[in-house]
């Protein structure tokens, strides 16, 4: 069964809210680490083909800062965070206190890529808690891997099982709004969750929403 014969907008709706009480679980976290007041929203939840999620984060070819992970436990599947690179740059300047650091200097600093999974770590575990808790699922993320590439390189090999069954993807947008020491910045990301076939019924019916 095609993710789309499964999905609607109220399951869109059930998403977005789940997402942003994962955001809040993120910002106060993320806020606790710098020092300083983040928020995080989720103003958009949507349903979109392979082409409009790469136009999404600004083109194939668009160089981003992108975490992978698996999702295992009672679901599983793949989820992807991409953040163009100049604002992982900026991001990962601020939380450790460097402002030389880039994606694009090699070698890469390991504090900068150990900061990277850390936020990984903090939004993935955020939202896949909130998820949990609203399905009653057990569900955890494994370790992230960290890629600096282009949108289409990092996302392709998640792409090769699902595209079995659909050529579609959940696309959670994510906004961080950092208050900062003088004046306050925003960075947009976007989540890319993958769930495997069976996934995608085990999570509405857990909600009640199928």
């Amino acid at each position: 069964m095609s993710s789309n014969e499964q999905i609607n907008d109220m399951h869109l709706d059930v998403l977005k809210e789940i997402g942003n009480i994962g955001a809040a679980h993120a910002a106060t976290a993320l806020s606790q680490l710098l020092g300083r007041k983040i928020e995080m929203l989720v103003p958009n939840v949507n349903l979109v083909s392979f082409d409009d999620m790469f136009e999404l984060a600004g083109g194939a070819e668009k160089i981003v800062a992108g975490i992978f992970l698996r999702i295992q436990g009672d679901l599983s599947g793949s989820m992807f965070f991409v953040l163009p690179v100049e604002s992982a740059n900026q991001f990962i300047r601020n939380l450790i206190h460097d402002e030389t650091f880039d994606f694009h200097a090699i070698p890469i600093s390991e504090m900068g890529v150990s900061a990277m999974q850390e936020l990984g770590n903090i939004l993935s575990g955020s939202y896949l808690s909130a998820l949990s808790d609203f399905t009653g699922l057990n569900i955890h993320p494994t370790v992230p891997s960290l890629s600096v590439d282009m949108v289409g390189a990092i996302v392709s090999f998640g792409l090769i099982e699902v595209s079995h069954y659909s050529d579609e993807v959940i696309v959670i947008d994510t906004r961080i709004i950092d208050e900062g020491d003088e004046e306050s910045s925003t960075i947009n990301g976007h989540f890319l969750l993958l769930p495997d076939p069976e996934s995608y019924l085990t999570i509405f019916r857990s909600l009640g929403v199928l």
